[in-house]
């Protein structure tokens, strides 16, 4: 939170205003890497409470629906002219969606009609059947296979608005219309993953599905990543009162979702979250893949997970994500159950948890770990960590992504010797590493270089001089035969390099941009993107040397960035786009995402605006 916000709100009751924790956060693809945008309540609770009422507008409502447009010789006449459609106003749904009673017409001529801009009855066409127009079912793209129409279909989905005032989905809601076929592929689009933002939505899902329960079937994600109770109701007695989203209705919905697959919450809905609900989550979802619960750390959710720990589990579990991303104070003896039952884990996020050496140790061997975060977990030792890095099947031959980053200041994982062990036993699998927090020297370079051909993020340690860190991009200047080793130089892959771990006395800003040191010049790429600590960023940013250099300076939250710019004779930038991010673009993300889906809500703010 920024400095001025929190001004602004000193003074007033918290429950008079937003949480100062949250923040919808989300990429924007408009500028150069790592700009984000963010606001302190979810985009979606911006648009108008109409857009939950499904009653059609009155006469008067759709008056207001349009918009006047000057001719062209007299733009200040309101004389001449015509009004029209005001497609961007909230709610318009297009002529002939519009519910218009009295004398029988045609939808749009009524509409038209009721405008007061028609003055003739309309002339009706004859509509002639061309001799190769398909019939009724039987286009080309109804004839699709459903699963290929889905994906097609899912391309129209919006989860996250573009900004806060533009409506979702209004393609989809045109298909509906469309025909039989393309409802059915529409249905399903609309309903498979499902975003909740405010306790109104929710209560309306859950209206439908109650109604519907065919509906329910075709639910696969829950994502409770946006929501923010005081979207709508400023007071707790308020929120209390409209029962909208309670343990209760909670339950209720899981149990009308039997096929869900992934179930994403945070810090908002810790009291929506007890013991049944839990059993229902963990037991009762035999299909549940996915299961984040970032940032809930609540007295309620300890009771609850404590209470169903001492449950009769089964053997297995079909959860293959999990992420427990800063739930501070769960228990150690919740890990000590819950990860010896994760068979089949892929995804693993338990960063700032008390997670033990024994629940590490007892993750099944079948399962194949691909990224794992163990940032601040302080009650692991490095000697079990390295042992479990070499030796674990579930890790030893899989790994993309690992964090072992610590917050230097408060606490430190892995010393020099600890790093020099840790470096050759990692995989050529990892294209993201964070030894952020550790402490490191110059020989660590040469034990780095091999990983620097296969990795895309390297957070480094303390202690390193730039010319050290120079090493990683040039050939070895230091070595006998320079031009054998230039042509055998092997380039590295490196487009993101974290030293925030450098504050303004330990990172010689000289000596970066020096002309002696390649990291900052364009033979350095395909690195992009170079993180340092925030309290640099002003010094950055009034640089000459940065913006000559062909880099930018760009800060979010806690976090600094320089930026390569790139320009039309360069080509078009990286998307940033990989497997591995399961939809973020950007580099440098703190939290493990468990769902493919765009960065937004809280997931963003723990993503990329928090250091750790």
């Amino acid at each position: 939170m920024d400095g001025a916000g929190h001004h602004s709100r000193r003074g007033i009751s918290p429950e008079k205003s937003v949480r100062s924790s949250f923040s919808s956060v989300r990429e924007n693809d408009s500028d150069v890497a790592q700009t984000f945008t963010s606001t302190k309540v979810s985009s979606y609770s911006r648009q108008d409470e109409e857009a939950v009422d499904d009653l059609p507008p009155s006469r008067l409502e759709m008056a207001t629906m349009t918009q006047f447009v000057p001719p062209i010789t007299q733009p200040q006449s309101r004389l001449h002219g015509s009004w029209v459609p005001a497609v961007a106003a909230d709610g318009f749904q297009g002529w002939k969606q519009i519910g218009v009673r009295g004398r029988q017409a045609s939808r749009s001529y009524g509409d038209l009609r009721s405008l007061k801009i028609v003055w003739s009855t309309p002339v009706t066409p004859n509509k002639t059947k061309g001799p190769d127009r398909p019939a009724p079912g039987m286009s080309p793209i109804e004839r699709l296979p459903l699963e290929l129409l889905d994906p097609i279909i899912d391309h129209l989905v919006i989860d996250v608005p573009p900004n806060g005032v533009t409506a979702r989905n209004v393609d989809l809601m045109s298909l509906l219309l469309t025909s039989r076929r393309l409802h059915t592929a529409t249905i399903n689009a609309l309903y498979k993953n499902i975003t909740i933002p405010h306790s109104r939505i929710f209560r309306k899902f859950l209206t439908h599905i109650t109604e519907n329960k065919e509906l329910g079937t075709i639910v696969r994600r829950l994502d409770f990543s946006h929501f923010n109770p005081m979207t709508l109701f400023e007071t707790a007695a308020e929120r209390a009162t409209t029962r909208n989203l309670t343990p209760e209705t909670l339950l209720q919905c899981l149990q009308l979702t039997p096929y869900l697959r992934e179930f994403l919450a945070q810090e908002y809905i810790d009291t929506e979250i007890d013991e049944n609900v839990l059993r229902k989550l963990f037991f009762g979802l035999e299909r549940l893949e996915a299961l984040d619960f970032t940032g809930i750390s609540s007295a309620n959710f300890k009771n609850a997970m404590s209470a169903i720990v001492d449950s009769e589990w089964p053997e297995n579990l079909a959860i293959t994500r999990l992420s427990l991303h800063r739930c501070i104070n769960l228990p150690s003896r919740v890990f000590d159950t819950l990860l010896p039952r994760l068979g089949r884990l892929t995804y693993l996020d338990v960063s700032g948890t008390q997670i033990t050496n024994k629940a590490l140790q007892s993750i099944p061997h079948t399962a194949r770990v691909t990224h794992l975060n163990l940032a601040k977990c302080k009650a692991l030792t490095p000697e079990n960590v390295i042992d479990f890095l070499e030796n674990h099947p579930a890790v030893k031959h899989s790994l993309i992504y690992l964090s072992l980053a610590t917050d230097a200041r408060s606490h430190q994982l892995l010393d020099v010797d600890d790093v020099s062990r840790l470096i050759p036993i990692l995989p050529k699998s990892l294209r993201s590493l964070s030894l952020k927090g550790s402490k490191m020297d110059s020989t660590h370079i040469d034990l780095l270089r091999p990983l620097t051909k296969h990795l895309e993020e390297l957070a480094l340690g303390r202690r390193l001089q730039v010319s050290d860190i120079d090493q990683l991009f040039r050939p070895n200047r230091n070595d006998d035969d320079q031009e054998a080793m230039e042509v055998d130089w092997e380039p590295h892959t490196l487009k993101y390099l974290d030293l925030s771990d450098y504050m303004r006395t330990e990172l010689d800003l000289s000596a970066l941009f020096g002309s002696s040191i390649s990291i900052m010049k364009k033979s350095s790429a395909p690195l992009e993107v170079v993180e340092v600590a925030d309290e640099l960023y002003m010094r950055l940013a009034k640089s000459p040397a940065v913006e000559k250099s062909g880099w930018a300076v760009k800060e979010f939250g806690s976090r600094a960035w320089l930026v390569r710019r790139f320009t039309a004779k360069d080509g078009p930038r990286d998307s940033g786009m990989r497997s591995w991010k399961m939809g973020a673009s950007f580099w440098g993300m703190r939290k493990l995402p468990v769902a493919r889906s765009d960065v937004g809500g809280m997931y963003g703010s723990y993503m990329f605006k928090r250091k750790l």
